[in-house]
């Protein structure tokens, strides 16, 4: 499912008065960008070229091509790539053009194939990317050297990821290596998609992925999310009001027993973050939930009977993780919950959400549809709506650059590694 998100405000570009360079050069630390890194077409090509066809990206999870021949389509700006599960098991990435006239090879954004068949001419590819067909082709003809071009992808504990670069980030072994213990024991190559939506926000990708990265907004924005958020979320102890101390002592205790949960079941759980100063920025850290403490519902209590893998318990909070430029995750006992955001126009951005049970689990019988989704679909609706009013000010002459919060370092953050993307995709 597909919803546009509706803007109050129809932006318009801002044109460039300095060049792209310039505005880079020139990026005050502690401080949101100029209008045009939001608002022009040249920085929209601009990031789509220095950021989205050279870093990692999360594009999807294995459990969206389960079966051979299982296949889904990504849009990156004016770059289309398939995702296809081999007959071998393996999943590829391949472009999606053809390599006889450079048609669309699959047009639709998911489905499954037994050989990939350009509609055009009807040549035709295995899943592997080799060229089986081509029909009326001139006497030594190689099909050998016409195969769909191949994409750099990885699989992270069944997360997908892709990079369009000839020569991918060198550090993603790295990073990888130290996600994986985080991530094995939920076993998501043993998930199936409870629901997937998609989402078109009115606002430039860097607006989508700031508002992720801080929590400033989430206590008047978002009631359902912050159900099962301590009161004291966001604060530092120093700035703790009196009438917050009882919740605080309450999250103390949360947080030790989930700690002793997670040594026990050798579960890693400390933060690590290095959201800057590296090619692949990351942050990943187990916490505890209020409430009940098991899951991402209004009371806190478990959307899924089954959980997943074999947890012997639903209480095991929340592992949340953040990855550079496009994507963050929740998973927890019962389900995971997967976002990817893919750029669409200077004021479009894709956002996709995927909710994952457990490969046995059964809707009506061991999880309600409505209750597991309910959190994050009225918190990316109330989302949709803060982005595209933000989209709205900084396209209006009177925006300058304001300041970050404190509890707004992760904004920063994001933006000081975005602006290290671009000094070295344009040398400055």
């Amino acid at each position: 499912m597909t919803t546009l998100v509706p803007s109050s405000l129809d932006t318009v570009p801002v044109p460039l008065a300095d060049g792209p360079a310039q505005l880079v050069a020139r990026r005050v630390p502690g401080r949101s960008l100029e209008a045009p890194f939001y608002t022009s077409p040249e920085f929209f090509d601009l990031d789509v070229a220095a950021v989205f066809a050279r870093s990692w990206i999360f594009v999807a999870t294995e459990a969206e091509v389960r079966e051979p021949g299982d296949f889904v389509t990504i849009e990156l700006g004016n770059r289309s790539v398939i995702l296809v599960r081999g007959d071998d098991g393996r999943v590829r990435a391949l472009h999606n053009v053809c390599r006889h006239r450079g048609s669309r090879v699959l047009t639709e954004p998911k489905g499954s194939v037994g050989n990939i068949v350009c509609g055009y001419h009807q040549w035709t590819y295995g899943t592997d990317g080799s060229l089986r067909h081509a029909g009326d082709q001139p006497a030594g003809f190689d099909p050998t050297c016409f195969g769909l071009k191949p994409v750099h992808v990885r699989s992270v504990s069944g997360l997908l990821f892709i990079c369009l670069a000839d020569e991918p980030p060198s550090d993603f072994d790295d990073v990888a290596g130290r996600l994986e213990p985080y991530l094995r024991p939920h076993q998501l190559r043993r998930t199936k998609v409870a629901a997937q939506e998609d989402l078109v926000e009115r606002g430039n990708w860097k607006l989508v992925m700031e508002n992720n990265r801080e929590c400033y907004h989430c206590e008047n924005g978002h009631p359902e999310l912050t159900c099962t958020f301590f009161p004291t979320y966001g604060y530092t102890f120093e700035q703790i009001p009196d009438r917050l101390l009882p919740a605080h002592a309450r999250y103390l205790r949360a947080e030790s027993a989930l700690e002793r949960a997670c040594r026990e079941r050798d579960m890693p759980y400390a933060a690590i973050e290095e959201l800057s100063g590296r090619p692949t920025g990351f942050r990943v850290q187990r916490e505890a939930l209020d409430g009940a403490g098991e899951s991402y519902t209004r009371d806190g209590v478990a959307a899924s009977r089954k959980l997943l893998a074999d947890f012997d318990t639903p209480r095991l909070g929340r592992l949340s993780l953040h990855l550079q430029p496009n994507s963050w995750f929740h998973f927890l006992a019962d389900h995971a919950v997967t976002f990817t955001v893919l750029p669409v126009a200077p004021d479009q951005t894709l956002v996709r959400t995927t909710w994952l049970v457990h490969e046995d689990a059964e809707q009506g019988v061991d999880y309600d549809l409505d209750t597991l989704t309910e959190v994050w679909h009225q918190t990316n609706r109330q989302d949709g709506t803060f982005v595209a009013r933000a989209q709205a000010g900084v396209g209006d002459p009177a925006y300058e650059p304001g300041p970050y919060a404190t509890n707004e370092y992760q904004v920063d953050a994001f933006c000081t590694w975005y602006i290290e993307r671009l000094k070295e995709h344009l040398q400055v």
